[in-house]
């Protein structure tokens, strides 16, 4: 069930059929059973096949991670920037598909201050680019890491909020360094910023709760969980204080934009409360999407 104003989806990696390989390779490295979408439905797709499917799921607009390899990735085949978009994929898309896509600047830390200048460059100057995403276990630095906070003072001056992958890596990487309790300090020091825990924060989803409970800037983002499988801390959240502070995302592949809303029609919520999960705190937070309005 859509909102009435339609659904946005915070989070969706580059879905284009060249990176299916990718997340084949990834899964089966880790040893686990994890399905990557391939019904006709919801399988990697072209932009006209995926645009054709938000239309007929009432989908307005979905968030995709894009940016170049960095040198890490250069080495690493199962880095991150792989499976987010390229700048040229992405330009391509929001040209062809106007205001149907937004792009999430990715936070590359090791270019220090001339990568934060490049952002700030792009953002200014193309308001397709609504944020920031930061996968954070590709560089095993906690949130709350010194070489981030020129990134989140880049935020602050141009009033984008950051994304992030909190919780354990999907990938085998170290994952202590996405405790969602990384984002404490900087949630404090950048009370204008606003941070978007994602993946639910799992297994530390209580801890991710609590944060976004306690700042006023502080979000929980639901992507890479079907709502079926959301921990219930996150149900309770959502229905009780939290009705104004979850987002929608599936990070697709992992899951499917049809699966996904069937089920949270199936969810004992409010119509205000879906209608905030589903648009409106994605609004609010990605303020730049009000202006494609």
């Amino acid at each position: 069930m859509a909102a009435p104003g339609g659904v946005v989806d915070y989070l969706c990696n580059a879905f284009f059929p060249d990176r299916q390989a990718l997340w084949h390779e990834a899964i089966a490295a880790t040893g686990i059973n994890v399905r990557v979408r391939q019904g006709e439905d919801e399988a990697f797709c072209d932009g006209d096949t995926m645009v054709a499917r938000m239309d007929a799921l009432g989908v307005r607009t979905v968030l995709v991670p894009t940016g170049d390899l960095s040198a890490h990735a250069a080495i690493d085949p199962r880095d991150y920037d792989h499976y987010a978009m390229r700048w040229d994929e992405f330009d391509a898309l929001a040209q062809r598909h106007p205001g149907r896509f937004g792009a999430l600047y990715v936070v590359d830390p090791t270019r220090g201050m001339a990568g934060v200048a490049d952002a700030r460059a792009r953002i200014a100057r193309d308001h397709s680019v609504v944020g920031l995403y930061l996968h954070t276990h590709s560089w095993d630095r906690r949130f709350d890491h010194a070489d981030y906070y020129p990134w989140y003072a880049l935020c602050a001056d141009l009033d984008v909020p950051v994304a992030m992958q909190a919780g354990t890596s999907g990938g085998l990487m170290a994952s202590e360094c996405g405790h969602p309790i990384g984002i404490d300090r900087p949630a404090l020091y950048f009370p204008g910023v606003r941070f978007v825990l994602s993946h639910t924060g799992w297994p530390w989803v209580d801890e991710a709760v609590a944060l976004a409970m306690k700042f006023p800037n502080v979000y929980l983002g639901t992507g890479a969980y079907p709502p079926r499988h959301w921990h219930a801390s996150v149900h309770q959240f959502l229905a009780g204080p939290g009705r104004r502070k979850v987002l929608f995302g599936t990070n697709f592949p992992t899951v499917g934009h049809a699966k996904a809303l069937d089920q949270i029609a199936g969810l004992d919520l409010r119509a205000d409360t879906r209608e905030r999960l589903l648009l409106g705190t994605a609004l609010e937070v990605f303020g730049r999407l009000e202006k494609w309005a």
